[in-house]
């Protein structure tokens, strides 16, 4: 995912089935995968400080993965200190490649390795 997820985000087949290329719009599915963000003191759902999407807490990622019987959720979008950031007990992942983004963040930048055992390494 590029962002995150959605509280219309029912099951992974809906982001199959949205028409490219698209506008991106204010609200709504497909505003929430590219901007919602995850974030430690909020249960549920919550206000983004980016003035779009959502925000979302540990419960929102434990009860998607369950429900859809998945283990990891990887995004990016999100500027980490050192390139990759873990979430929700490690069932979600920030990877951002960008180091020192903009010129404005003393930020790595980090690539994920999925071995074929589903190991991730950094």
């Amino acid at each position: 995912m590029h962002g995150g997820l959605s509280p219309e985000l029912a099951n992974p087949q809906q982001i199959s089935r949205i028409m490219r290329p698209t506008e991106v719009p204010d609200e709504g599915l497909l505003c929430d995968l590219l901007w919602s963000d995850p974030d430690r003191d909020v249960q549920g759902w919550g206000d983004n400080d980016r003035g779009v999407s959502f925000t979302f807490g540990n419960e929102i990622v434990d009860t998607f993965l369950k429900k859809h019987d998945m283990d990891l959720i990887c995004r990016a979008h999100q500027v980490v200190e050192d390139g990759y950031e873990f979430f929700a007990d490690r069932r979600l992942v920030t990877v951002f490649s960008a180091p020192n983004y903009c010129g404005e963040f003393d930020n790595a930048a980090a690539m994920m390795i999925v071995e074929e055992d589903l190991r991730c390494s950094f």
